[in-house]
């Protein structure tokens, strides 16, 4: 099932004056991703400056992603009621503060309250991206525009691995944390300045009273399309492994696990992120010209990434060969692609009005995953003696849990797409004079 070329009625023209407001909005979301991966590389010095063990130095990425998976559906609720505009400088404030508390933590629970509010705030960037994206460009454009997003965040993570992790051994912890606060407060400038919810003449219609009632019925609506639950589960399942790696554990994993230098260790987690980028615009493009390869797609990227990561950890010896260990890190550059997947599920199952709160409850999927995932190779680490190879194994759980949803999920959405396929076509070329 291919998406029609023309562009429906009432869609927003897009050009370049939404790719500058749009571009407004990554940026700011390119600024949180630094911010939320800037942990991934300071690892090991975070245990040495707060002297933990594994699974207190996990607590950390486990407590932001706990606050970030929390906040997916109120943000959803928050963005399709105040819009984008508020939502993102409410995001903005919140985390460039937790970056900046961060910094100056004297103690582990300072630390672990900074990183808490920098998930909140971060929990509100890349929802509202989205809808910001919906609102100024055609519908026809949406895979590709999720892609390109997620694309800058990446480009976000590329900024920790390269420059935060040097700046990190060059000037130390509270200049680096400190100084990288300053972007948010660009950002909040830009923000404040130029950004528009939505073009001229392309208004929402009012928002209906908040209450109770309302969000229930927001949040079951969504929920209640299968689109939107195979979404999820496309999320959960594509997002977590490369997640885990890059936030977290691939640092240790290749210094500690496989005797690499950190410099060494550095290049091989960018690798992660240039692949990121590369299969991003790939996928997008597929994607909006033939729907149909979602499914495909997505449970491609899932076998790919669970044998390559069998092989590593089952490889015999002490330590890979280099070859597996880019095998495994350009591998796992297509999972964020992937996971961008579960949007464009959600995306046509949804009416405008409910488009927030339905990606918020895809957005959700990835990072429960992740958290999952976070805790049970810190515990498996402590409990085995740093045994990266049976703390790792655990990501196999996860992805046989999500496949098994994926595919009992999938026919039912196509259906309900084919079920709405017909009624759109009609609206396309009968435009009321």
């Amino acid at each position: 099932m291919s998406t029609p070329a023309a562009t429906l009625p009432g869609d927003p023209p897009g050009g370049r004056r939404a790719a500058a407001v749009w571009g407004i909005g990554v940026a700011v979301y390119f600024v949180a991703v630094i911010f939320r991966t800037s942990l991934g590389v300071a690892g090991l010095d975070a245990a040495d400056r707060f002297d933990v063990n594994a699974s207190a130095l996990s607590t950390f990425s486990i407590l932001q992603l706990l606050v970030y998976a929390g906040m997916q559906i109120p943000v959803g609720l928050m963005v399709d009621r105040l819009g984008t505009k508020k939502v993102l400088t409410l995001g903005v404030v919140l985390f460039t503060v937790g970056q900046l508390g961060f910094a100056l933590s004297p103690s582990y629970g300072t630390a672990l309250a900074s990183r808490a509010l920098l998930g909140c705030g971060d929990a509100m960037t890349f929802i509202s991206v989205l809808r910001l994206g919906s609102r100024w460009f055609p519908a026809r454009r949406g895979p590709l525009i999720g892609q390109v997003a997620a694309l800058f965040g990446m480009a976000g993570n590329l900024v920790s691995t390269i420059f935060v992790s040097r700046l990190l051994h060059g000037v130390g912890w509270t200049a680096t944390f400190a100084g990288s606060a300053a972007a948010g407060l660009v950002v909040l400038v830009l923000l404040s300045l130029f950004l528009k919810d939505h073009p001229q003449g392309h208004e929402p219609p009012p928002a209906q009273h908040a209450g109770s009632a309302f969000v229930r019925k927001q949040i079951a609506d969504s929920w209640r399309e299968p689109g939107t639950r195979l979404g999820m589960w496309v999320h959960f399942t594509t997002q977590f492994p490369a997640m885990v790696f890059l936030l977290l554990w691939g640092m240790p994993f290749l210094v500690q696990a496989q005797g690499l230098s950190r410099e060494r260790a550095g290049e091989l987690l960018t690798l992660v992120v240039l692949s990121n980028m590369v299969v991003g615009l790939v996928y997008g493009q597929v994607i909006a010209r033939h729907h149909a390869a979602r499914v495909p797609l997505a449970l491609g990227t899932v076998g790919a990434t669970a044998l390559v990561w069998a092989t590593a950890l089952a490889y015999p010896g002490d330590h890979a060969p280099m070859w597996l260990l880019i095998t495994l890190c350009t591998v796992l550059g297509a999972c964020g692609p992937a996971s961008m997947i579960g949007f464009d599920f959600a995306r046509p199952a949804n009416p405008p009005e409910r488009q927030g709160t339905a990606s918020g409850i895809v957005n959700m999927g990835g990072f429960v995953a992740s958290m999952t995932t976070l805790l049970a190779v810190g515990v498996l680490l402590d409990a085995t003696g740093d045994d990266y190879r049976i703390a790792f194994a655990s990501v196999f759980v996860l992805q046989a849990l999500g496949i098994a949803q994926i595919l009992r999920l999938r026919a039912r959405t196509v259906r309900r797409e084919r079920e709405r396929l017909a009624p759109s076509r009609v609206e396309a070329v009968h435009v009321p004079v």
